[in-house]
């Protein structure tokens, strides 16, 4: 069923409840994500200092994924293009953003498929800040035929996506180039094979995986022949909007498949577009009001994670934490109802340990996962 897993039915009655082998997916995902922050380096006096600490052989040995069956085939990096108000150490430089990676005989019998492989990590410096602050609408123009001006994004994570920096030795051209052309040497390399291409991002880089999803099925690069497509399928971890609703739209005419994971109490998710957003397009779900072009709307499927209404901004946006919610607080409320003692429980620990208010967010994670398993789970 793994079609099905990649959201070949917009994974249909696979949420609520949600499906145990979908959540493995996704946990399985989210961790090559979290390989990315594991592995980035951000020690300014360090020579590797906005790159990767490892070289792709050993990296996933490195951040104990030795095992994931994957094997690392590229580095993707690139550059804000923005220009600080202020000298930064990573002002306009390109930066390791993630890499490309492709399931191996053994991992790709398991799977049932060839799976390409690409994860991004989230915003980690300033100028990437920045981009993501940027909520102006810019068209795409992914496809020099077919330029559709009124689809639009973001234009900090458009600029992260096409910008290039011609001083870095580790790769050639804008993070777009760099993948497009890895990506499309694998699919014509394993052509004759059962094939599946798998975005993952956290935050920005969930914004990252969209964008290329969206430039990958534009340009019909995952049809190999008239009438079969590869399916192109992002999980995206507290992820913003990324572009407007003309965007969504069309990224849904497209087959373009996006499982969204998103903690309800995460202000990430929330961004662009506090106000104008989808639900500013229509008044009464009948008229359609003259600026909802303008208005940013989210792309796919939702699944939420709401148990502990954890509070602290830093620990509701942590991959970590969002993996840990997957493992326990989702296996909860599917199985607890909301009267049940143990439910009731629960929340009176995380009231008496205080722990929206006292747990240090690098702890906050393991935490969670300790407290529930301390209830039997």
């Amino acid at each position: 069923m793994w079609r099905e897993i990649q959201g070949s039915n917009d994974w249909h009655n696979l949420i609520k409840p949600l499906d145990p082998i979908l959540k493995e997916e996704i946990i399985r995902y989210g961790e090559f994500v979290g390989a990315c922050y594991k592995a980035f380096d951000l020690n300014p006096s360090s020579k590797r200092f906005l790159n990767c600490k490892y070289g792709k052989t050993s990296m996933f040995q490195e951040v104990g994924m030795a095992s994931s069956g994957y094997e690392i085939t590229k580095y993707i990096y690139a550059a804000p293009g923005i220009s600080m108000p202020t000298q930064q150490d990573d002002a306009g430089r390109s930066r390791w953003i993630g890499y490309v990676a492709v399931s191996t005989d053994d991992e790709s019998k398991r799977i049932g498929r060839r799976d390409i492989l690409v994860s991004f990590r989230g915003t980690a410096t300033s100028t990437e800040w920045l981009a993501n602050l940027m909520s102006s609408l810019a068209p795409a123009r992914f496809d020099p035929t077919n330029q559709q001006p009124d689809v639009k994004v973001e234009s900090g994570f458009l600029s992260l996506y096409t910008s290039d920096d011609s001083t870095c030795k580790f790769s050639q051209g804008s993070c777009r180039e760099q993948l497009l052309k890895e990506v499309t040497r694998f699919i014509n390399q394993y052509k004759g094979e059962e094939l599946s291409v798998t975005l993952a991002g956290h935050s920005m880089g969930s914004s990252l995986a969209i964008l290329f999803g969206y430039d990958l099925t534009e340009l019909g690069l995952n049809r190999i022949y008239p009438s079969s497509e590869i399916p192109v399928t992002v999980y995206s971890f507290g992820g913003p909007r990324v572009g407007n609703s003309n965007f969504k739209d069309r990224c849904n005419d497209l087959g373009l498949k996006v499982l969204r994971v998103v903690n309800t109490c995460d202000p990430i998710t929330k961004l662009p577009g506090v106000i104008m957003n989808e639900g500013m397009r229509v008044i009464g779900g009948r008229y359609e009001l003259p600026w909802s072009d303008s208005c940013y709307a989210h792309v796919g499927v939702e699944l939420s994670l709401d148990f502990f209404k954890l509070e602290n901004p830093k620990c509701v946006h942590d991959l970590e934490t969002y993996i840990r919610l997957l493992k326990y607080c989702s296996m909860i409320e599917n199985v607890v109802k909301s009267e049940d003692p143990w439910y009731e429980k629960a929340k009176e620990m995380v009231a008496r340990n205080k722990m929206i208010h006292v747990w240090p967010w690098q702890d906050a994670a393991r935490q969670v996962g300790d407290l529930v398993q301390s209830l039997g789970f």
